[in-house]
């Protein structure tokens, strides 16, 4: 009664759009980066929207490193500062998506119906 796998569906063709339809403005910040992430298609920019203020409320903190994220037009930007500067802007905005070990415990939560970011 509590599987979700639209849900689920939908988050990955968030993931998806957001890895292999969205652009990505890197620009250098103290002690860290921000990434301006857009798409002049709607469907990418809802994803994008949906993606980034999600990680950075769950990431935010981990590794030491502040996450923050806004809404822009066609799309959100996210603001990664820390201690290790070189590491956040070496990884870049796919690198820092794919950092941390909560996705098969985020994909499962949404699977099942629970909030992935409010467990």
């Amino acid at each position: 009664s509590r599987v979700d796998i639209s849900a689920l569906r939908q988050h990955l063709v968030d993931m998806d759009n957001v890895t292999l339809h969205a652009e990505v403005t890197t620009l250098p910040v103290d002690n860290g980066a921000r990434f301006d992430v857009t798409s002049a298609d709607p469907g990418v920019t809802a994803s994008i929207r949906a993606m980034v203020t999600a990680h950075a409320a769950a990431m935010d903190g981990a590794n030491g490193w502040t996450m923050q994220a806004s809404e822009i037009p066609g799309g959100a930007e996210l603001t990664v500062t820390g201690a290790d500067e070189d590491r956040i802007r070496g990884l870049g905005f796919f690198g820092l998506l794919a950092v941390g070990m909560h996705h098969q415990a985020h994909h499962w939560a949404i699977a099942t119906g629970r909030n992935p970011h409010n467990p």
